[in-house]
């Protein structure tokens, strides 16, 4: 019977019980320890067929695999003792599993294990004594005080040997490198989301993770960092442990130093050791300030790509300041990779709400001959996060406009209102949202709205009185096509506000020659069909539909069809970076913004932006907890359009 720990096997072949047994262990240093310290954890070894045993385990964690194994021997030993005569000795057969895990000295340093094999016999006297013996080598592996660890002590730290072999564990075929990888949202998002990847089976499992920063750490302490934020999904929660434990020990971290070039250069060394000599992918996550961006491509392009496969980049928004910036960063990245290596990510842009746009259009004949000005008499993305939401990111001069407007809202929109794509493929949805983008009027500095709430001196910062950047944006969009003309696009995205809040409403016209309008009241608005696509604060679907209220009596109400996911759905919702990251290693670059997509993006924007800068457009303040300023109410009447919620 074989049990299943993780990844490691080690066989151990046997035919008599024995009183004593030399153990190479995982310890690396040549100390006999005896097994009597090991606790009872007999479940860690099951029965055996054949005489054979073979465990599983983590190389980092196999020595706690160990605990209880004497209790086990003994068992073995009384039950065939039984059958044979007493003084029968024969030894047991050894076979040696080693796992290394060497790097190059110039990396930093991590902990080291091999797998040892295990002898046993008997003695004439009958008395089993039970050691542990570490493998000898060599170069015997010291802490850095120059002691030598033992079975029980932590994992041994060693520096990272020049050689490296792959000896019982495959190559990695993907490769995943987080610049910047002790950083919040590398933390936070980025080891988590890889990590339930991981779990659920998307990733190959000899994925090869690299951590890269400034910061002087080792291997064992980036694992101790990210182990805290690692969590298995709730529907699941099969082997988590040993899922946990593998991941980790699949990860590395590299200091790169103040220098780039030598940093990325390190990065690609330490790479290709791990790889061997196989094919293998490589992603680089660039979770690292704007202002280091350029420094840190230009590096990478030049020394970490692979030539043994694709290599592909993930950059953070917000992907410049302005529309110059944004066209120098943009050649920038062009003149060192291609398109289809860049993926800009904006984790809104991962909700299922957006991943479900394109299936509501196009997967149901309901809605297609409804999708046009003919029968739809405005469009509502509405996005409000109350103040818990990370209020600082909105002062350091980028605003709600870069940070959520540009990318989030405007992708929505041409998700919402482009053409049908003649495929799934990425590139032709591209090509479709970009039409859309080209296809927006420049903005009118009277259809918009800026606003910024009232700071007090609980917020740290009083953002009415030391900035003028925005925290709360409306306006009204049209898109000049034979589809959409004269359709507004109301757009609300805002900070502080009364709650939190994402969704689209999509408003029908009115029926013409209503036969129903008496019984329908004075504000004939109520009658009008809605569709409501929400993603928080509970994801559903709603349709807003007129219907006789039962009784006698002809009464109409306009109650909401409503698909309620946590209802109909019994299972966890995967976080946006998740299916992001997924994305990108399956190359489906649909929710991902190309290069014309980002400038025609900012020629929407650029008017209101340039505007600002001229400090000719003043934010309205608004109370903190509000529904933001006046002036908004004031935008929507103007374009014959109810207040949403109202």
């Amino acid at each position: 019977m074989f049990m299943s720990l993780s990844s490691f096997s080690a066989p151990f072949s046997f035919s008599e019980p024995s009183v004593s047994r030399p153990i190479t262990s995982l310890c690396s240093t040549p100390r006999k320890v005896s097994l009597r310290i090991f606790p009872d954890a007999v479940d860690n070894f099951h029965s055996l067929t054949g005489r054979r045993l073979v465990c599983y385990g983590g190389g980092a964690k196999l020595c706690r695999r160990f605990y209880g194994l004497k209790l086990w021997i003994l068992e073995n030993i009384n039950l065939q003792q039984r059958n044979r005569k007493r003084g029968r000795a024969n030894e047991f057969k050894s076979i040696r599993s080693e796992e290394k895990d060497p790097l190059t000295n110039h990396l930093e340093t991590t902990s080291s294990f091999g797998v040892g094999d295990i002898r046993m016999q008997n003695d004439s006297n009958e008395k089993t004594s039970t050691t542990v013996q570490h493998e000898a080598s060599s170069s015997p592996h010291h802490q850095p005080d120059g002691s030598i660890a033992s079975m029980e002590s932590k994992p041994v730290i060693q520096a990272h040997s020049s050689s490296f072999s792959f000896e019982g564990r495959e190559a990695p075929s993907l490769c995943i490198a987080v610049i910047g990888a002790t950083g919040e949202l590398a933390r936070t998002k980025i080891f988590p989301a890889l990590f339930a990847l991981y779990y659920s089976g998307f990733l190959p499992e000899n994925i090869g993770i690299f951590g890269y920063s400034r910061k002087n750490l080792t291997d064992e302490e980036l694992r101790n960092i990210i182990a805290s934020t690692l969590t298995c999904r709730i529907d699941h929660q099969q082997n988590c442990g040993d899922k946990m434990d593998i991941f980790l020990s699949r990860t590395y971290y590299l200091n790169g130093g103040n220098d780039n070039i030598q940093g990325m250069s390190k990065l690609n060394t330490l790479m290709e050791q791990i790889e061997g000599e196989s094919e293998a992918n490589r992603i680089f996550y660039l979770a690292v300030p704007q202002e280091a961006l350029l420094d840190v491509t230009s590096s990478l392009a030049r020394n970490a790509q692979t030539q043994k496969g694709w290599n592909r980049i993930i950059i953070e928004k917000p992907f410049g300041f302005d529309a110059p910036s944004s066209y120098q960063l943009t050649q920038s990245l062009l003149s060192k990779f291609e398109e289809k290596q860049i993926y800009r990510i904006d984790h809104l842009l991962g909700r299922n709400l957006i991943e479900n746009l394109t299936v509501l259009r196009f997967a149901n004949l309901v809605f297609q001959p409804l999708w046009s000005r003919t029968y739809i008499r405005n469009v509502q993305v509405l996005l409000s996060e109350e103040l818990g939401v990370q209020a600082r990111r909105y002062f350091d001069g980028y605003g709600v406009i870069r940070d959520i407007v540009h990318s989030h809202i405007l992708q929505t929109i041409a998700l919402l209102a482009m053409e049908p794509p003649i495929s799934l493929d990425g590139e032709d949805i591209r090509n479709e949202k970009v039409k859309v983008l080209r296809s927006i009027r420049k903005m009118e500095p009277s259809d918009v709205i800026l606003g910024q709430y009232k700071g007090s001196t609980g917020d740290k910062v009083d953002v009415s009185l030391n900035s003028l950047t925005p925290t709360f944006f409306a306006a009204a969009l049209y898109i000049d096509n034979a589809r959409w003309d004269g359709v507004p696009f109301l757009i609300k995205a805002g900070l502080g506000l009364i709650k939190h809040r994402v969704e689209i409403r999509i408003q029908f016209q009115r029926v013409p020659g209503n036969l129903y309008r008496d019984r329908i009241g004075h504000n004939f608005d109520l009658g009008t069909n809605e569709l409501i696509l929400r993603d928080a604060p509970d994801e559903a679907i709603l349709v807003r539909v007129n219907n006789k209220i039962p009784g006698l009596g002809l009464q109409l109400d306009s109650p909401e069809l409503n698909l309620l996911y946590k209802d109909k759905y019994k299972v966890e919702v995967p976080d946006s970076y998740e299916h992001l990251l997924l994305d990108v290693i399956d190359g489906d670059n649909h929710l991902f913004m190309r290069s014309d997509e980002l400038a025609a993006a900012w020629n929407i924007l650029s008017p209101v932006l340039n505007e600002m800068d001229k400090k000719n457009s003043v934010p309205e303040l608004y109370e903190l907890g509000g529904r933001g300023p006046v002036g908004a109410y004031y935008l929507w009447a103007k374009h014959g359009v109810p207040w949403a919620e109202d």
